[in-house]
């Protein structure tokens, strides 16, 4: 299955699941919580501060293991100027976020910011629903953003 199928299949339009291609074409789906949810709005609203980009939500971005979806992402003016609202992107914008899931494995959030990470995403963070994040770059985690933001007081209220 190719995303385009993906997006235009009306059956899929109201699940409750976030919805990603694995290599082979075939339909990964992970249930979400409202704490999940209300975790992206946090991040998202967080990552509009920075001046010179925008964030967007559910980013879907090509891999060579399918399409990823981050949960949110930030792309710089530069990099919108490059792909503007191309679906899925084919490269990764310069931050992507997960937000881990209750049933998101520790390994499959190390692939998924390998991925980001290999597609030119500058820096991914992963952040649990509890609040907890841990940052990510192509030197591997750091103990803060670069960008200078921090979401854990946004996120411990």
């Amino acid at each position: 299955m190719q995303w385009a199928e993906v997006i235009a299949d009306e059956t899929l339009r109201d699940l409750p699941y976030k919805i990603e291609l694995d290599r082979w074409g075939n339909i990964l789906m992970s249930p979400a919580s409202n704490r999940h949810g209300r975790v992206q709005i946090v991040i998202a609203a967080l990552l509009e501060r920075l001046e010179g980009g925008e964030s967007l939500a559910e980013c879907s971005i090509a891999t060579p293991e399918g399409v990823k979806v981050a949960d949110v992402a930030w792309g710089s003016s530069a990099f919108m100027a490059r792909h503007g609202y191309e679906t899925p992107y084919s490269e990764a914008p310069e931050i992507c976020v997960e937000v881990r899931s209750p049933s998101s494995s520790e390994e499959e959030m190390r692939i998924k910011t390998r991925l980001y990470l290999d597609a030119d995403a500058k820096e991914v963070w992963i952040v649990r629903e509890d609040g907890i994040v841990r940052y990510f770059d192509d030197k591997g985690e750091q103990p803060a953003s670069r960008c200078g933001l921090d979401p854990v007081p946004l996120l411990n209220h």
